[in-house]
């Protein structure tokens, strides 16, 4: 937990990210990210100088295999109300228009429930898991398949909703979500979306592992190029 809360505190003191009596809606998947940073802000609930609320909210995507009770038992072990919500992603995506690339339907229709219950239950703020190698993965995404010198911003406020996106693992590489879910022998929901393990992010995700055997600098300089040249970091 020394190296997460490290990592996360550095980030949400960089960007501002937790103000006095902000109300932050944590989106729980039920993955080691979403688990992990739930941990990590009720940990950092206890100490830090600004006093925040934390709620979770999960979106059950239609998969048969998403477990409920496992999320329930996660937040009541950290005192931590849980709000579910459907979204049909699966039927949407999937059985309707029968996607190829669904990644990004799927994460719009997500977005939108959490957002309605966020609103809903008074949040001013809604926390993503991000982690530093999603930060690159979707830099790498941006650049390769669309030309667009672009990631996603610690920081999003939403004038619509006038809710703030926050991302306080953008500092955090994965290697240590994934100690920390091992070393506190925490379990994770399996993954239920047909596409994990497929998809252009995970052979970003390669390509990067690939690449690091040649030029061991090239996540430090990637993540560098981005706070450097990137107006929203």
């Amino acid at each position: 937990m020394q190296k997460i809360l490290s990592h996360m505190r550095k980030a949400i003191e960089t960007y501002q990210m937790i103000e006095q009596s902000d109300k932050i809606a944590v989106c729980l998947s039920g993955g080691k990210d979403s688990i992990t940073m739930l941990h990590a802000l009720k940990a950092l609930q206890k100490f830090y100088p600004k006093n925040f609320e934390l709620i979770a909210i999960s979106i059950h995507p239609g998969f048969e295999f998403f477990d409920i009770k496992f999320l329930q038992k996660i937040c009541h072990s950290l005192e931590i109300p849980l709000f579910i919500e459907n979204s049909h992603a699966k039927e949407i995506v999937f059985d309707i228009r029968k996607e190829k690339n669904p990644c990004s339907l799927c994460a719009n229709l997500r977005r939108g429930v959490i957002n309605s219950i966020a609103i809903r239950e008074g949040c001013n703020k809604i926390a993503l898991g991000h982690n530093q190698d999603d930060v690159l993965e979707t830099f790498l995404l941006n650049l390769l398949y669309t030309g667009n010198i672009s990631t996603f911003s610690p920081c999003s406020y939403m004038d619509r909703s006038k809710i703030t996106l926050i991302r306080p693992f953008v500092f955090t590489p994965e290697k240590e979500i994934r100690r920390f879910i091992r070393k506190n022998n925490l379990s994770v929901m399996p993954k239920i979306c047909p596409m994990d393990g497929t998809s252009k992010r995970e052979y970003m995700k390669q390509l990067i592992f690939t690449l690091t055997k040649d030029i061991p600098m090239i996540r430090a300089n990637l993540f560098g190029a981005i706070q450097r040249n990137l107006k929203d970091w």
